[in-house]
């Protein structure tokens, strides 16, 4: 199953801090990282900053070691929370912060076929390596034994911000 672009402001307590669908999607789609939010296994939540590629509709794609903390705790609990936050500007003089973030709800899969997890390499490329894609697809092939890639598929999708 695939997510879907679920843009859902419901959720959000503060109505004055909505940021619209067009510019959640380019917070998520410039998004530098984004932190993923996990049950962890032992008990508790683990958080951890990652690099991610959005495909523009309902997947987020998040590469990883084949094994390790990250891929127990999705496999304890799929369910998962992703933040990406975009600008934000310190205003000391107001005691405030301006910002923008967009919260995704999603299920964590990892993904087993390879042609995916081809496609999701590239898109990462794509993302923050297009003037060496060449050399990069090379690269990525070869590390693909080394390599695990978790597929988001998004399930909801809400953004908040503080203009000042």
């Amino acid at each position: 199953m695939t997510g879907v672009w679920g843009f859902d402001q419901s959720v959000v307590r503060r109505r004055d801090r909505l940021l619209d669908e067009e510019d959640a999607r380019r917070v998520l789609l410039r998004g530098e990282y984004g932190l993923l939010s996990m049950q962890a296994v032992e008990g508790g939540g683990y958080g951890v900053p990652v690099s991610y590629v959005w495909d523009g509709g309902g997947v987020i794609y998040v590469h990883c070691a084949p094994e390790g903390r990250k891929l127990r705790c999705v496999e304890h609990c799929p369910e998962v929370s992703f933040c990406v936050v975009g600008r934000t500007e310190v205003c000391p003089a107001k005691f405030t912060t301006a910002y923008e973030s967009v919260l995704v709800e999603a299920r964590a899969v990892r993904v087993d076929d390879i042609g995916e997890s081809r496609r999701a390499l590239r898109l990462i490329l794509e993302k923050y390596a297009p003037a060496e894609l060449d050399r990069g697809l090379v690269a990525a092939e070869k590390s693909l034994p080394r390599t695990a890639i978790l597929r988001l598929e998004i399930r909801r999708v809400s953004a908040k911000c503080k203009k000042i």
